[in-house]
């Protein structure tokens, strides 16, 4: 298992670039399926998404009471999946990670 999470690691953080790390993660996790990697690339696919999603929502108000705690959720669950990839473990992001796990287990 830590001989997995060392190679996938380089992937894992690499997937938290937003949706381009993303990509760029699924295509280097592509040919030998990490699972520590895959994990990862489910947490941030999923965080993508959900900052895109909220982005979508609250761009239609000009409200910086509505749109500041959106970048403040983003920001914490962004920095906890990343530090849980560079400190090698695999806990999902509050809330939301076994979602994400579940609805994407196809990829990775």
């Amino acid at each position: 298992m830590n001989n997995t999470v060392q190679e996938g690691k380089s992937i894992a953080i690499t997937s938290y670039i937003l949706i381009v790390g993303v990509l760029i993660a699924m295509s280097m996790n592509s040919e030998n399926k990490n699972s520590f990697a895959s994990f990862h690339i489910r947490q941030a696919l999923g965080l993508s998404l959900t900052f895109i999603s909220f982005g979508a929502l609250t761009s239609n108000f000009d409200s910086f009471f509505i749109t500041f705690p959106m970048w403040i959720c983003v920001s914490v669950l962004w920095t906890y999946g990343i530090f849980t990839a560079i400190q090698g473990q695999m806990r999902p992001i509050p809330l939301l990670g076994g979602l994400f796990q579940k609805w994407f287990k196809s990829i990775g």
